[in-house]
């Protein structure tokens, strides 16, 4: 949590649109910068999933960070457009290195626990040190604003990117927990499979396979299958390792790696379950990306930039609230998940249309700004609960070596929505004000609420070995 913490105690979050708009940027030009983010994501994606399968996830982490580091010193000493677009494209990289990688290493981290039960209520509370960090950032940055300007928030940024990489180096190096029937994927060149034939995954025992500072990967045997939902998962004790794996994987990383690439996005395609939970995952945590126009919302219903972070950050609140309540909302049914999101989506649309109202009544701004802002920051928790959840459906659903890859393809899919939320934006905004944009966006909400019945997995599915493949 402290590392997820840290990495978002990031003062410009609160301004960078503003920022951009005040170096001369056009609000197209602005989500042509946002699109490149996103793009960049898109690309790296689900290779940098599949990667965080093949080699150390604690690793790329660190990466992930140093990457950002860099990106915000690219904004603070270049601020022009070219300087902004290096900066999103590190960004864009050191997310997709993140993306796909925590989710899977804190779930097999809980395996080899047996504790995968409480991963909805762990990820929740990472997401909501996230959110606090952001909130924390974000009413900093008025005082900071005012003290020293952009360039003051720009070298803050810079040092809490710079600490959230050492804390990186902390984080533990997890088990990668899969089923017996999922190893015989990972074959050698000949066809047959080296990691099968050395842990003896034929006969049907569950393996776990191990993260080794020398080869990257190690097996484990354990003739006690762990209670749970996965019973399928090896539990931490009665390890025999096997060197096989570690030489398959040492003398062969490139076809390790695309094996594992192969079998995520195989499993993320072909099987119902984790097709589904994908997709809902995708447009859940895609369609967030209008909250990057929030803060020209702000501006132009006529508030000061100063207070534009405050009003921001009340937005920021309700998607904390909505991730640290995840754990006890972990067991609703799709259709209560389908109700609450079309709740949220009302409220959002509701929410930007009362903020808008305040461009035709200076003398409300504030009162108008701030109930609109409030009604879009439940909106906002409602969702970023839904996305809680629906995450966790997801890891439940995971059978294969291949975790990472799959998350990432959850990612993938969420930067298309990402996209199609930027496209929309800047062509929008060429003849409708910010606020309407934005309700439009927001109205995207129901249409997502209609969907969730027939897309949410059940809480913690029986699954013997995986399954059927349609």
């Amino acid at each position: 949590m402290l590392f997820k913490g840290i990495g978002d105690l990031i003062p410009l979050y609160a301004l960078y649109a503003v920022l951009f708009a005040d170096h001369g940027l056009s609000t197209g030009q602005i989500s042509s910068l946002l699109a490149m983010w996103s793009a960049t994501a898109f690309l790296l994606e689900v290779p940098s999933g599949a990667w965080a399968d093949t080699v150390s996830r604690r690793g790329l982490l660190v990466t992930s960070g140093v990457l950002l580091t860099a990106g915000f010193v690219c904004w603070t000493v270049l601020p022009t457009y070219l300087g902004f677009a290096i900066g999103f494209v590190l960004w864009g990289i050191s997310g997709a290195l993140v993306s796909g990688t925590f989710e899977a290493l804190l779930y097999d981290e809980l395996v080899a626990r047996n504790e995968q039960r409480a991963y909805p209520r762990i990820i929740g509370y990472a997401r909501a040190a996230s959110e606090a960090a952001i909130v924390i950032a974000i009413l900093a940055a008025t005082p900071l604003y005012i003290w020293g300007g952009y360039p003051l928030l720009g070298w803050c940024s810079v040092a809490f990117a710079a600490v959230h990489t050492l804390v990186g180096l902390s984080l533990p190096s997890a088990p990668k927990a899969v089923s017996a029937s999922a190893v015989e994927d990972l074959e050698d060149e000949d066809g047959s499979s080296e990691i099968s034939r050395a842990a003896g995954a034929s006969t049907g025992q569950p393996v776990a396979v191990r993260e080794s500072s020398a080869s990257g990967l190690a097996v484990q045997l354990d003739g006690d299958i762990a209670q749970g939902p996965h019973a399928h998962y090896a539990s931490e004790t009665g390890r025999v390792a096997t060197e096989a794996a570690g030489i398959a994987t040492e003398s062969r990383p490139f076809a390790t790696y695309l094996n594992m690439l192969r079998t995520g996005v195989s499993e993320a395609i072909r099987v119902r379950a984790v097709r589904n939970a994908v997709a809902l995952g995708a447009l859940l945590s895609g369609v967030t990306a209008f909250d990057e126009y929030f803060a020209l919302l702000a501006q132009e219903v006529g508030v000061a930039t100063a207070v534009v972070p405050v009003l921001v950050g009340i937005t920021v609140v309700g998607s904390l609230v909505g991730s640290v309540s995840a754990g006890r909302t972990e067991g609703m049914s799709a259709r209560a998940m389908a109700i609450a999101v079309g709740l949220g989506g009302a409220l959002f649309v509701g929410g930007a249309v009362v903020a808008g109202l305040a461009v035709r009544s200076p003398a409300a701004v504030y009162v108008l700004a701030g109930v609109g802002f409030t009604a879009i920051g439940v909106s906002y928790g409602i969702v970023y609960n839904a996305s809680v959840v629906a995450g966790a459906r997801l890891q439940d659903a995971i059978e294969g070596p291949a975790r990472a890859t799959v998350t990432s393809v959850s990612g993938l899919a969420s930067e298309v929505v990402a996209l199609v939320v930027f496209g929309f934006a800047a062509i929008a905004t060429m003849w409708l004000s910010m606020s309407t944009t934005v309700a439009l966006l927001g109205a995207s909400l129901l249409a997502i609420a209609l969907l969730i019945p027939s897309s949410l997995p059940r809480r913690t599915p029986e699954r013997c070995g995986s399954e059927a493949l349609e």
